[in-house]
């Protein structure tokens, strides 16, 4: 089991260089992602211009741990939707989150919208 679970956003700050970045590498080697913000971290880099076998190589690089996104973490995601709508959160969002709460971990993210909820622990790189 992994303590933290990557949102795309932390993900994508190490990969693009941006503000946050050591602090969000400081989580990867007892962390993981989700397939669903794996999604999304290979559909942002392929919006930058990546070749799509270029993203999947760039994002294997890192050598993240991946969980399956199950029907349970469907279940905890859509549960969390009206808890979240005011602040706009998306499935991938959600996603990170339901699978931080079913895996007992601390979500990881650059969101800093994300510090006044309490469903999990989070810590936000930025």
């Amino acid at each position: 089991m992994s303590d933290y679970i990557l949102d795309a956003s932390a993900v994508l700050a190490v990969l693009q260089a941006e503000e946050g970045a050591d602090k969000a590498t400081m989580y990867f080697d007892s962390g993981a992602i989700s397939t669903v913000n794996v999604a999304e971290v290979l559909t942002k880099l392929i919006e930058k211009g990546n070749d799509p076998v270029k993203a999947v190589e760039v994002f294997d690089l890192l050598q993240l741990n991946v969980i399956e996104f199950d029907r349970e973490h469907a279940r905890k995601a859509a549960e969390l939707r009206p808890l979240t709508k005011h602040l706009g959160l998306s499935l991938g969002d959600r996603s990170c989150l339901a699978v931080a709460i079913i895996n007992d971990a601390t979500s990881v993210t650059a969101d800093r919208d994300w510090k006044g909820l309490t469903f999990c622990p989070i810590a936000v790189i930025r």
